[in-house]
C-alpha cells in the first residue's frame, strides 16, 4: 500500500487549537533550530480557527488561513538565512525561528 502524501515529509509545523502554541519540528520530532539548505516537504497541521501558520524567510512567504483549519504538505526550498514561523494575529507571543546553513 502506498504511503499517503501527507505522511511523507521531512519537517512539521503545528498550530494547536487550544492555547497559544506554535512549533516547527524536524524528522526526529524535536524543535527545529538549524537545518541545511535544500528542498523540503513540510507538513503543516493548523488545527485552530483563531490562528494561522506563516513561514517567512529568504524566498519563502507561505501561510494558512486564520479562519480555517488545514492539514497540508508544502514543498519549500530553504536557502541560507533565518526563517520565522508565526501566527499573524498573535505574533508577539506565537513565533519561533530557525537557521538554514
Amino acid at each position: 500500500m502506498a504511503a499517503n502524501a501527507k505522511d511523507s515529509f521531512q519537517l512539521k509545523g503545528e498550530v494547536y487549537a487550544s492555547g497559544f502554541k506554535i512549533e516547527m519540528k524536524n524528522q526526529a520530532n524535536r524543535p527545529l533550530k538549524t537545518i541545511k539548505a535544500g528542498t523540503y516537504k513540510i507538513k503543516i497541521e493548523d488545527m485552530a480557527r483563531t490562528h494561522d501558520f506563516h513561514l517567512v524567510g529568504p524566498g519563502v512567504n507561505k501561510k494558512t488561513s486564520v479562519s480555517g483549519t488545514t492539514e497540508t504538505v508544502w514543498t519549500v526550498t530553504l536557502r541560507k538565512g533565518t526563517y520565522t514561523f508565526k501566527c499573524d494575529p498573535h505574533a508577539s507571543m506565537m513565533r519561533g525561528t530557525f537557521r538554514v546553513t
